[in-house]
């Protein structure tokens, strides 16, 4: 790597008579910087003055190094910046170091204690960047360094007067790094902890003999590089290590249920766990991004509350990616010994699909609050008396992709009374990018709390559909895993029910139980395997009724009928021959017998323009410019560009004719087909993601001629740039 230099620039280092300023001033000035090596060479305290700026100097010059002494205390900062521009006519870069320490608890400390601390360090900086700002505004350059402490960050007992002053640094820096934006000034603070004035006989021998300031220099000498890009960082370092710091906002709550209702201190109380609930925080980098968050915060609260009308409602977010459908697909039986399965089991497979009773897991609120809440006055519902007693999921939009984010709508539409236990009926409703994708109910046993006087029907509830009084269509078998609850539970669902002994004994099974929906999830497979072409995308809705449990080992028989294009089904176990899975159907869009497929569904088309249009356009045009070096690759490239997982766009990339154009190959089919996000795909293009690196990551899939795809280098390292 090449050597990193700082010729021609004019360097200004505060506190540099020892410790961290020191190894500041001497690496920038063996680099090549002219150095004003800025001490009072006072005490820890502040108090007393020596040589120590001369010293630094001296070594400096006698390695061949340029630099001269300063002995203005830092509240006179335009005194400083001018010895920079009297004995080098510029300055480039400041590093505000300086620093004392009066130690002692807030009891004991004096408004003198205060004032000296916030002179030197927050007052200190203000002035010595105050006089240097021009100058860096008019030559559009500036690298500046603010020091902070752990003790401003977290706090430190002690230190209220230091701990203030080191985080009024942060704020500074964050501030003076919007408003030098757009003049080159890069503003960034260092959060050192190093062996120096301040900190000899406070840290022991050996971890200050180890804490040397050499191993923090390098880090800051490379943020007020001319290359250093970053601007309103904070960056932790010591004994040869660094880390970013960055503030972090929760996902916050509405502290009220309707936009009319008033907010309380109650309301507050009741809704404090989810405000300091930091699951899904983020760190925001402007203030009109907080702003813009909170505009969409009140707006979703808004949208939320009119849905939810007079029902009260829990709104939970579920997220996925490829390893949960692996995961899941596992848990329900899927095979690599069954090729059938490999496009559930593998990331890259070309049709990688989730299963469609996945998507059951995100409307899932057995334990939740609401279905407590909603029981009748002098019953309960907890996780020690409830039972998933029905299950039905429907897609009403696009099926969901393999990867994202959900939003689930989860609220109780009926309490029944069952005589000795209630059910409640739970209806979710599941959106992405604030699209309905689909909708599940839950019909949950709630034992031994019958008896209220409620109905015992309910219109809302969405009922089975018994099977044909004939010999099923199919039949398939398939013998569970003795490990199957245990890794089932990996997709969310803990009950020690399904995994501890003494549980399991205590609820009258002779061990751990498979999952209800574990067992579903056999046998939607079957169904979908066998007259649903394999493709999860012709689901139009599941229904199921659970009967009895299942044990891990057993083998679950799944028995069909074709009704147009519902496939009844249900579910036994070989060895008993109890039916555990009733009353369930699977409706199609298409019915396909086994062996056959449905016809392919076109890729979705994308509403807007997406980024890697452009990029496409550009190789268009270079293609038509260069046909012959398009033609010595040979080969038809087909691209399916997708958005949270789903193909929304293709591109083929005709190198025989040669020809470019959106869709799929006009004749014949694709030698190789690559699909990647239309971000990854940007990404590539820039440079920003190497091509191995995203194939090994599952983010590049290709299917086909893998080895062809490599005859593409020497054309997309044109001006193409893909």
């Amino acid at each position: 790597m090449d050597q990193l230099r700082f010729d021609g620039r004019v360097a200004v280092v505060t506190g540099a008579g020892g410790g961290l300023g020191k190894a500041y001033a001497l690496l920038l000035a063996s680099r090549g910087a002219k150095v004003v090596v800025n001490d009072l060479g006072s005490a820890r305290d502040g108090a007393g003055k020596s040589n120590a700026a001369d010293a630094v100097v001296k070594e400096i010059k006698d390695k061949g190094g340029v630099a001269v002494a300063d002995y203005n205390s830092v509240v006179e900062g335009e005194k400083l910046i001018k010895t920079a521009i009297d004995n080098f006519g510029r300055i480039d870069i400041l590093i505000n170091n300086a620093g004392i320490l009066r130690d002692k608890s807030f009891t004991k400390m004096t408004e003198q204690d205060w004032d000296l601390i916030q002179a030197v360090h927050l007052k200190g900086a203000f002035k010595t960047t105050h006089a240097a700002w021009e100058t860096f505004r008019k030559q559009k350059y500036g690298r500046i360094v603010m020091t902070s402490s752990n003790a401003g960050l977290f706090g430190n007992f002690g230190q209220a007067n230091y701990s203030a002053a080191k985080l009024g640094l942060v704020g500074l820096a964050n501030t003076l790094a919007i408003e030098g934006a757009k003049y080159n000034i890069k503003v960034n603070t260092i959060v050192p902890t190093a062996a120096s004035r301040l900190t000899e006989d406070i840290l022991p021998p050996e971890m200050y003999e180890a804490m040397k300031p050499e191993l923090i220099a390098p880090v800051v000498a490379y943020m007020v590089h001319e290359s250093f890009n970053d601007t309103g960082a904070i960056i932790d370092s010591t004994l040869g290590f660094a880390t970013k710091a960055q503030l972090f906002r929760s996902n916050g709550a509405p502290l009220k249920k309707r936009p009319s209702d008033p907010v309380t201190i109650e309301s507050v109380k009741e809704n404090w766990s989810k405000v300091v609930d930091m699951r899904g925080a983020k760190h925001l980098e402007k203030i009109a991004d907080v702003t813009l968050e909170l505009v969409d915060k009140l707006q979703e609260f808004e949208e939320r509350s009119k849905l939810d009308g007079d029902k009260d409602s829990y709104w939970t977010t579920y997220d996925y990616n490829a390893k949960d459908l692996v995961i899941y697909a596992l848990g329900v039986g899927a095979s690599v010994e069954n090729p059938t399965d490999l496009k559930f089991l593998y990331e890259s497979h070309e049709n990688f699909s989730p299963l469609p009773s996945f998507f059951i897991l995100a409307g899932m609120c057995m334990e939740a609050p609401i279905v407590a809440n909603a029981m009748p006055p002098g019953k309960f519902a907890d996780f020690t008396n409830v039972l998933h007693g029905e299950q039905y999921i429907e897609f009403v939009g696009d099926f969901p992709g393999t990867e994202g984010v959900f939003t689930t709508r989860c609220y109780v539409v009926d309490i029944l009374d069952k005589g000795s236990s209630a059910v409640a009926i739970v209806n979710s409703e599941i959106f992405q990018n604030k699209q309905l994708v689909c909708r599940t109910q839950q019909h949950i046993f709630v034992l031994g709390q019958g008896g209220f006087g409620g109905p015992r029907n309910s219109k809302n509830a969405i009922g089975v559909g018994n099977a044909p009084k004939r010999n099923p269509d199919a039949v398939v078998e398939q013998r569970t895993a003795e490990d199957q609850a245990a890794l089932y539970r990996m997709s969310g669902d803990l009950n020690p029910l399904h995994i501890d002994p003494n549980v399991a004994t205590a609820s009258g099974h002779k061990k751990p139980i498979l999952h209800g929906l574990a067992s579903l999830g056999f046998s939607a497979r079957h169904v979908l395997a066998k007259f649903g072409g394999n493709d999860s995308s012709n689901v139009k809705a599941l229904k199921a009724r659970f009967v009895k449990p299942v044990m891990p080992g057993e083998t679950l028989v799944t028995e069909m009928w074709v009704e147009g294009k519902r496939v009844h089904f249900q579910t036994k176990t070989k060895e008993t021959g109890n039916t555990v899975i009733a009353g369930a159907y699977i409706d199609f869009k298409n019915v396909v017998s086994a062996g056959g497929s449905p016809s392919a569904a076109a890729p979705s088309t994308a509403s807007g323009t997406l980024k890697s249009d452009a990029l496409f356009a550009k190789i268009q045009d270079e293609v038509k410019k260069n046909p012959d070096k398009a033609t010595t690759v040979g080969g038809v490239f087909l691209y399916n560009i997708t958005d949270n997982g789903k193909t929304v766009k293709q591109w083929t990339l005709d190198l025989k004719s040669p020809v470019v154009h959106d869709g799929a190959p006009k004749s014949g089919k694709a030698d190789t087909t690559m699909t990647i996000a239309d971000a990854d795909l940007v990404q590539i293009a820039s440079g920003a993601l190497n091509p191995q690196v995203a194939y090994m990551k599952g983010k590049l899939k290709i299917a086909g001629n893998i080895m062809l795809a490599q005859k593409l280098g020497p054309l997309l390292k044109s001006d193409a740039k893909l």
